[in-house]
Order: structure tokens, then sequence, then C-alpha cells
């Protein structure tokens, strides 16, 4: 898709837009199929992705919702915007975002922060300390915090 639209762009067509709503979408293909506002002719397979090889955004519209669709082409078009979002999807070379109405998803390459929190969580309730005369001396995991630590470092630039 990527190299279609780089194309399509050096032939000078003219660019537009319209309102649409959202009859269906093909979530393998990353495309939507459209009914204009003005009433005209329904669009199929929108692309609501420019290239999905390589990352980028992707914006799942809701049925029913009204979207943005810019043709750069009399036969291409791609969704640029919506009303209503089921899930939006970001991905920058190895870091990716995922939120849906479940919650989300931030991953650095095989490292998550939902499995960052957790360890965490862990590594403090298992928390145990040496006491001379009642006075806390040494926190005897600290070893698991210095490596939590460096995992969130390493996670969060």
């Amino acid at each position: 898709m990527k190299e279609v639209i780089q194309k399509l762009a050096q032939t000078g067509d003219e660019i537009y837009a319209k309102v649409c709503k959202v009859i269906s979408v093909d979530i393998e293909n990353k495309t939507a199929d459209l009914q204009p506002l003005d009433g005209s002719a329904e669009i199929d397979d929108a692309y609501l992705m420019t290239d999905d090889k390589n990352g980028g955004v992707f914006l799942l519209p809701e049925i029913g919702s009204l979207v943005t669709v810019v043709f750069i082409s009399k036969e291409i078009a791609v969704v640029v915007n919506t009303s209503a979002i089921q899930k939006h999807q970001v991905k920058i070379k190895n870091v990716a975002l995922n939120i849906d109405a479940s919650g989300f998803l931030l991953k650095k390459e095989n490292e998550t922060l939902k499995g960052l929190m957790v360890d965490l969580i862990s590594a403090v309730k298992k928390m145990k300390f040496t006491t001379t005369s009642g006075t806390t001396i040494n926190l005897l995991n600290l070893t698991e915090f210095d490596t939590l630590e460096a995992r969130f470092k390493e996670f969060l630039n």
C-alpha cells in the first residue's frame, strides 16, 4: 500500500475528502466499507492504515460512526479521522501502544508496563529487613529492586 500511495501522490490527481458512515470493517485487511453522507455511491475497501508492515497508526472505527475519508485517486480512499473508535494502535519500531475498551498495552520489545508493575508489586510484598534492637538495618531483597529499577529505566527511557 505504501508504494501505491507514493506513486499516486506523484500523479497530480486532485485530492478531496468526504464525511461517511462506517458500514463494515475488515480488521484483517485494515479496510472499511463506507456510505458517504452526501448520498453518493458506497465506498468499498477504504484503507484504515497506510502501511502496517513498518508500524504507524491504526484506528478501528465503530460500525455506524462517522469518518473523514480522503481520496488520493479516484479508486483509492484512506480514512483519516473517526468520530468513535473501538481500538487505537500505534507502533514505532519496537515500541507499541494498544488501547481499547478493556484497557491498554504498552510494550517495548518483550517488556510490558503490566509485567513491570506485577513484578514490582510482587517484590514489595516479599520485602524483608534485618533488624537490630528494633532498628531496621538492611532490605534483604534489595537486588530485586535494583533489577526492577534498571528494567523501568530501560523501558521508560
